[in-house]
């Protein structure tokens, strides 16, 4: 915020209340200027930059924001739609799996449907081949049927789309820590190639308070086999965050929670070597890099 110098003065202010007038008046512009600063300050509704990549997103103009706010999907999924400047932006998120090339969008409106195409371009993260014992990385029966069975049941909440416009754009940072770059990554252990990390791992402290990156409702608290202690939050049309492997969740299903309040602790819960909040942000069904949301890291 800009700095003001009070002006000063030497003498009795005048019995005609000139120098109150004065005073008054400066007051009243320098609260409006504050006012104006502190609302453009606290600006929630920020676009990310678009990054065309798989795990990317795109930020995508579909059209003027005085008409109603047109259906717009990507891969048949609903797809988040903002004003920003006086036009209707569609943020989608892109998979992991996604080829460059050309891809679209459908956008649906007043009776009629077209289509916008973007390009996309290729981006490759960092594979990993290690050969452990059986035991580290095979599953029992009883632990494969859990998790296909936690696995339809994440599915289902991860694709869960409202109404609701999200609060902010750009999210908070969950826990202050030291943030790993492995989303995307992938193992292969023993010659068996797994799935891709689709979230950032941020170092804490177990105990570490671990707050709402954005404000909305909480969809699920649970413990699952490979991601512990886990809570997910609908930020709404598609926008969602998730916090695992924490030690303690302090909010229940269905809470509603602002952003920056407590949801859990750090903790090493679940499939895990060592204490971390595992951040995932998922955008229509899509797990996108946290970092491009997020701002610049902040370690303790």
């Amino acid at each position: 915020m800009p700095r003001f110098r009070i002006p000063q003065s030497g003498r009795t202010p005048a019995a005609d209340g000139t120098y109150h007038g004065r005073m008054k008046k400066f007051g009243l512009a320098l609260a409006l200027t504050c006012a104006v600063l502190s609302a453009h300050a606290g600006s929630t509704r920020q676009l990310p930059a678009s990054l065309p990549v798989p795990g990317g997103l795109v930020v995508l103009d579909v059209g003027p924001a005085d008409l109603p706010r047109p259906s717009v999907t990507h891969d048949g999924r609903p797809v988040l739609v903002t004003a920003e400047h006086g036009r209707w932006q569609a943020l989608v998120g892109l998979p992991l799996s996604l080829h460059a090339g050309h891809d679209l969008i459908e956008i649906h409106e007043a009776g009629s449907a077209r289509s916008v195409v973007f390009q996309t371009e290729d981006r490759s993260y960092p594979t990993q081949s290690l050969k452990v014992s059986p035991k580290h990385v095979d599953l029992s029966a009883a632990d494969t049927a859990r998790y296909n069975e936690e696995r339809t049941r994440l599915d289902g909440l991860l694709g869960t789309f409202t109404d609701n416009e999200p609060e902010r754009l750009l999210l908070l940072a969950p826990v202050k820590g030291q943030r790993s770059s492995s989303f995307g990554s992938r193992r292969i252990f023993n010659g068996a190639a797994r799935n891709p990390h689709t979230g950032m791992d941020i170092a804490a402290a177990t105990g570490t308070p671990v707050v709402a990156a954005a404000g909305g409702k909480v969809l699920d608290t649970h413990g699952y086999f490979f991601n512990g202690n886990t809570v997910i939050i609908d930020h709404g049309m598609g926008y969602l965050t998730m916090y695992c492997h924490l030690s303690r969740i302090v909010v229940r299903t269905g809470d509603s929670v602002a952003a920056g309040a407590p949801v859990g602790l750090v903790g090493a819960t679940g499939r895990v070597t060592g204490a971390h909040l595992h951040f995932g942000v998922m955008l229509n069904h899509v797990w996108i890099d946290p970092q491009i949301v997020l701002p610049a890291a902040v370690v303790p």
